[in-house]
């Protein structure tokens, strides 16, 4: 079950999310706090026309497995616009030179999430929150951006 979004007409939607520790946290879940978010900002320098969503996937798992963490692959990124989750589905992980090309125009939102266990997860009863299935830590770093003719700029950044 996802949260209910209300649509208003001529609105468009963006979608961001950060992992923070509060007070003295622990090496492991520091690294993974960091390699998460570099993960993203790793992700968002390839992004331009004609990169293909492997390509990307690609980059972000490679960024996060090098550091000794796990992708997570039942939660991926997402086109965004008039809806909070429209295509393309943005996956973190990938094969270079597979996948939908990327063009100038698209809004997506980028989102690694990694753990630092097995990478399965699971929904709660709430329907809303997601946990590591083994119990391991995770981190989650997400920002929407517009691809551009050179690139992507972030719309989220704050």
């Amino acid at each position: 079950r996802r949260a209910a979004v209300r649509r208003t007409p001529g609105c468009l939607v963006t979608d961001m999310a950060v992992t923070i520790g509060i007070g003295t946290i622990a090496p492991t879940a520091a690294k993974l706090i960091r390699a998460t978010r570099e993960a993203l900002e790793e992700g968002i320098r390839i992004i331009h026309p004609g990169v293909r969503l492997g390509d990307l996937g690609a980059a972000i798992q490679r960024y996060i497995e090098a550091d000794g963490f796990s992708v997570v692959r039942d939660l991926v990124g997402h086109g965004v616009g008039r809806e909070l989750h429209e295509e393309p589905y943005v996956p973190n992980y990938g094969t270079p030179g597979q996948g939908p090309l990327i063009r100038a125009g698209m809004v997506l939102a980028v989102e690694p999430m990694a753990t630092a266990g097995a990478p399965a997860v699971r929904l709660d009863e709430d329907g809303w929150t997601w946990r590591t299935r083994d119990g391991s830590l995770a981190a989650h770093f997400e920002h929407t951006v517009v691809v551009t003719r050179d690139g992507a700029e972030i719309l989220t950044r704050i």
